[in-house]
């Protein structure tokens, strides 16, 4: 059980990052590279992944397992920044942290605890070297510049091509979340949080791998979600470093990359006239079926029409937000807007 606890302060402190984190999406996501389980939702996904992987990844894998704890150094705050930032601050990480984060890695490996993370795979004996996981742990500069070298390409082939998807989602759940902020404050944003996620001021619950008890002491909570978080949300082990709580994005049940992400696809012949722009433009920051038939002066029956066809068109978002549904745009429906491209996986 993770136990998140709340003062006043920290309630006025709760924020909402602004974006998906490039670095927490590439690390988590190779949790879902080699789980079996949601073969629906990753499997082509991961089809694709490994087709286009051409690197080594032994060491991360050494570090990341299928499940359970991975080094905190692996997701420092700077990667909301882009990609680059959060690689030099790996590379940046002090020795003895290193040292330390890979010696519990190590002990939670040894243990063979149920839902322990452990570090290593099992590859240790191979990445023993000065460029391997003791040369990591003492802070050899070919270690990291190995590390770094070897999540960028990782990077490249599991994030960068569906990049515009996994901002979509996530910008879809902080539409909601956001929504719930406005509504009734942080109180109300923690309690619209996923169902694996359970308010009961002044603490938030969650089912975790291992006990936790996790005290904010007035420095607030950053949520963070997550495209390729599932099941259970992610703190990081370290209660000293600032606090964030990465969680699972919204989904619908469909494939995780089954809609249009880089190219307005066959159904652009449908997005024709004035109202259907009107309607794009009423969706542009987010609005329930009700509020874009105001916006766009059109029937409740016509305005779930539009938004269905915009949807098919990969330019629209829906996800439920209580009794209603909540449509944004997706970055290529941005883009569309814009008269531009969609941003690419830069972070």
């Amino acid at each position: 059980m993770l136990r998140i606890h709340f003062t006043g302060d920290d309630l006025a402190r709760v924020r909402m990052a602004t974006k998906p984190d490039v670095l927490w999406e590439t690390i988590l996501s190779f949790h879902r590279l080699r789980e079996r389980r949601r073969a629906v939702m990753f499997g082509e996904w991961r089809a694709e992944t490994r087709a286009r992987l051409n690197g080594e990844t032994s060491l991360l894998s050494a570090l990341v397992p299928p499940r359970g704890y991975f080094p905190d150094f692996l997701t420092p705050p700077q990667s909301n920044s882009g990609l680059e930032s959060g690689l030099e601050a790996i590379r940046a990480t002090a020795p003895e942290r290193l040292h330390s984060e890979l010696t519990l890695a190590s002990a939670g490996r040894a243990s063979g605890r149920a839902g322990a993370r452990a570090a290593a795979s099992g590859r240790a004996g191979r990445s023993g070297g000065p460029t391997g996981l003791a040369g990591l742990a003492e802070g050899h500069p070919e270690a990291l510049d190995r590390l770094v070298s070897m999540i960028r390409g990782y990077h490249r082939a599991a994030i960068v091509p569906y990049w515009p998807h996994i901002q979509a989602r996530v910008e879809a759940d902080r539409a909601v979340r956001g929504r719930a902020l406005l509504d009734g404050g942080a109180a109300e944003l923690l309690g619209a949080l996923p169902p694996v996620l359970r308010w009961r001021a002044p603490v938030l619950e969650a089912d975790y791998p291992v006990d936790r008890e996790l005290h904010l002491d007035g420095r607030g909570l950053l949520l963070q979600p997550s495209f390729f978080c599932r099941g259970t949300p992610v703190v990081l082990r370290d209660a000293s470093l600032p606090p964030v709580l990465v969680y699972p994005a919204a989904h619908t049940p469909d494939p995780a990359f089954g809609e249009a992400a880089t190219s307005l696809g066959p159904s652009l012949g449908k997005l024709v006239g004035h109202t259907r722009s009107a309607v794009l433009q009423a969706i542009r920051y987010g609005c329930t079926t009700s509020e874009l038939a105001r916006r766009a002066g059109v029937s409740l029956a016509s305005a779930s029409q539009h938004a269905a066809v915009l949807r098919e068109a990969g330019l629209v978002l829906t996800l439920r937000h209580g009794n209603a549904v909540l449509h944004t745009l997706t970055p290529l429906g941005a883009a569309l807007l814009r008269g531009g491209a969609p941003a690419e996986a830069t972070g």
